[in-house]
């Protein structure tokens, strides 16, 4: 039998004509890419999250010399939240990266942990996904997997 998956995301043709709250943390996620440790991609990642008391936390992408490697910005900055500020849960995310031609989208396994995260905290995160002057908005990860990983 096939079926069909579909999803609404908000699309903005400019980071500027973002929401104020996204665009300061897509802004927070563009300046986290001045602290990315990429000598071998030469991909600058940075991430910022606004926690449920309003406060802002980043992460970037670090490298290492067995490349590849390394940790992304999301997971860099989503462990950082758990092990630091359990008990104020992420409820916005945004995603940079330098270059960026183009949008930067979470990869699998940052997709699958930002769902873990979802899933722990019982609270859905916001998701910007900025670059080449756009942004893409989902209300959930479980936009961004639908077919995902559970035990």
């Amino acid at each position: 039998m096939k079926q069909e998956f579909r999803f609404t995301f908000d699309r903005y043709e400019s980071v500027d004509s973002l929401p104020e709250a996204d665009r300061c943390l897509a802004t927070a996620a563009e300046k986290a890419t001045e602290n990315s440790f990429a000598p071998y991609s030469r991909f600058r990642v940075g991430a910022a999250a606004r926690l449920a008391s309003g406060r802002i936390v980043t992460g970037s992408n670090i490298e290492s010399e067995v490349f590849p490697s390394g940790l992304c910005a999301e997971r860099t900055l989503l462990y950082h939240c758990q092990a630091n500020h359990a008990d104020d849960p992420v409820t916005a995310l945004a995603i940079a990266s330098r270059p960026s031609q183009r949008e930067c989208y979470p990869c699998g396994g940052c997709r699958q942990t930002l769902l873990d995260t979802e899933r722990r905290q019982k609270l859905p995160i916001r998701i910007i996904m900025t670059g080449g002057g756009t942004a893409s908005v989902v209300d959930s990860a479980e936009r961004l997997l639908p077919f995902t990983f559970e035990l």
